[in-house]
């Protein structure tokens, strides 16, 4: 053995591996149930898994009482499997994305063992884990970090397929790669398909190489496909007709295409998500690039695939009319793997790092000590009835600030003693910045959630009684009611769904006054602006609670008439 190989592998020690990977998960799974579900996407599928459990629809999507067809249900699936095994709650509402986030941490890990070195497939599972958009996204319960999980490992997949030298290892791999793109698609439709195909098609360009895609096993992937993605579709628009126009021109076409959902954003909007998302390895970005350029070469190129994935996917957002800041979420763990390939080259056969990296982590420590200067911005947004919140927020600021200069500052003295040492020391006070300061959230969104007002009000009103929701879809009430509501004039963006049950709603603010005064045992939750408004109209109403962002209110009770 040689002597860089006798050093790579004294450095990595399974015993440390195995307890950085305990003390890793248990941080990770263990901050699932601080936070209360915050609006809208958190509520959203937490409510929608709740009722598919409530009504054992599994095949029909419901929000709020209302069809919703604009993602496939996958998620909300394993949401109500969650809840039907552990009950329902905030950390069961979390675990499917807790759990793809975690586990796509260990299949880059895998994935970079196999097509680089041991040591590089260790790194990009330390570069991925400290990710902040990443560790962010995994602690979050939206769409994003499934149908990343699933896009990544059909990206894995098919760098495993295209790397083997074993013709059974390869096809079983490429099958995995159709296995992982359908269950992409039903995370969140086409896109789960589309994205991989894009990649390819840029890459096959980019290295004029055609003869690969006979190496893709088109067409029994395609039955694979096919088979795991249509029996929902097909079941689904057999139900409900109005399925396909809707979820495949609306949501597919009109949301690329058009305005439409008001999530437009300019051409570099994706920039600073993706500054922020990769903060503590940005400097590593185009080195990495240029080192996979350099790579590149006639037979397959993992390093290029990996950069045309980050290309294809930042670009295609970029451009498209509909933008959120998780779209970009499947491109980290690309950066990753090119990253990892990176640290381990600058790692040498010395187990040292250079000065750039020095200066680097001290640059880090600087930037935390430089954040302390700016504490007192925290606050400036805050509401009246917010500023104690944001002010308990500050010192979880400060130590996640101090987490990060303490483990930078480690991380700048190791740079040249040990820098596999160094890496994860960087690395680990990223993870413990982000995990510290979104865990913290929960300062400022309990308020948000309405967890408080729910916890008082839930008792009292009765299962049976009409509650209207008067010009507001609360996104977290129905959740922590344990009931939906009937909509009052603004649908949000249950349009759809009233529009198919016109029968379930109430369309004009005249309509709902009408009906509340026939309807004596009726409860309605509506901003406090609008329950001034109705007052002023006097509606009978009497108060039941109020929060900073909602009044929940119900019938006068009749003593109360009388006297």
């Amino acid at each position: 053995m040689q002597l860089g190989q006798i050093r790579q592998s004294s450095a990595l020690d399974p015993s440390k591996i195995l307890l950085l990977l305990i003390i890793y998960a248990l941080l990770w799974f263990g901050t699932l149930n601080y936070r209360h579900l915050i609006p809208s996407d958190e509520g959203r599928y937490a409510e929608m898994a709740r009722e598919m459990l409530v009504t054992s629809d599994w095949v029909t999507p419901r929000y709020n009482g209302y069809k919703y067809f604009e993602k496939p249900p996958l998620q909300v699936w394993a949401n109500a499997a969650t809840f039907q095994v552990f009950g329902i709650g905030e950390w069961q509402a979390r675990l499917w994305t807790a759990l793809t986030g975690f586990l796509t941490i260990l299949a880059t890990a895998y994935t970079g063992t196999r097509i680089y070195s041991a040591r590089a497939g260790w790194l990009a599972a330390v570069v991925l884990a400290s990710s902040p958009m990443w560790v962010i996204s995994g602690h979050f319960n939206s769409l994003d970090m499934g149908l990343s999980a699933f896009l990544v490992a059909a990206l894995c997949s098919l760098l495993l397929a295209q790397t083997s030298h074993n013709k059974a290892s390869s096809r079983n791999w490429m099958w995995s790669c159709w296995v992982f793109m359908a269950l992409a698609t039903l995370s969140k439709g086409l896109i789960g398909a589309a994205i991989p195909a894009m990649v390819f098609i840029a890459y096959s360009i980019s290295v004029w190489d055609w003869k690969i895609w006979t190496r893709l096993r088109l067409f029994s992937g395609t039955i694979i496909y096919l088979l795991i993605t249509s029996p929902w579709f097909v079941m689904v628009a057999q139900r409900n007709p109005e399925f396909l126009e809707f979820f495949f021109i609306h949501e597919h076409f009109q949301r690329f295409t058009q305005d439409a959902h008001s999530r437009t954003g300019p051409i570099s909007y994706f920039v600073p998500l993706l500054l922020i998302g990769a903060l503590p390895w940005i400097l590593q970005i185009p080195g990495a690039i240029t080192q996979a350029w350099q790579e590149r070469r006639r037979e397959f190129s993992s390093g290029w695939l990996l950069v045309c994935w980050f290309a294809i996917i930042f670009a295609f957002f970029s451009v498209s009319h509909s933008k959120l800041p998780g779209y970009i979420i499947p491109i980290f763990p690309a950066l990753a793997l090119l990253i990892g390939n990176r640290l381990d080259h600058l790692l040498g056969s010395t187990n040292s790092m250079a000065l750039p990296w020095k200066l680097q982590t001290l640059g880090f420590a600087l930037l935390g000590i430089f954040g302390f200067f700016f504490l007192d911005a925290i606050g400036k947004q805050a509401r009246p009835d917010e500023i104690e919140a944001y002010a308990q927020y500050t010192y979880w600021v400060i130590a996640a600030l101090i987490a990060l200069i303490s483990f930078s500052a480690f991380a700048a003295l190791q740079s040249k003693r040990n820098g596999l040492q160094s890496i994860v020391s960087f690395a680990s006070g990223f993870f413990l910045c982000a995990i510290i300061a979104g865990t913290g959230h929960e300062t400022l969104g309990r308020a948000v959630s309405g967890i408080d007002l729910a916890n008082r009000v839930k008792a009292s009103i009765p299962g049976n009684v009409n509650f209207y929701s008067v010009r507001l879809l609360d996104h977290t009430m129905p959740f922590y009611l344990g009931r939906t509501m009937i909509m009052v004039e603004d649908p949000d963006e249950l349009q759809f769904g009233v529009n198919q049950q016109p029968d379930l709603w109430v369309p004009t603010l005249d309509a709902f006054i009408a009906r509340w005064k026939e309807d004596q045992t009726a409860y309605a939750i509506m901003v406090p602006e609008q329950y001034v408004a109705l007052q002023g109209t006097n509606l009978p109403m009497q108060e039941v609670d109020r929060d900073s962002r909602r009044v929940i209110v119900k019938h006068p009770d009749t003593v109360n008439v009388t006297q």
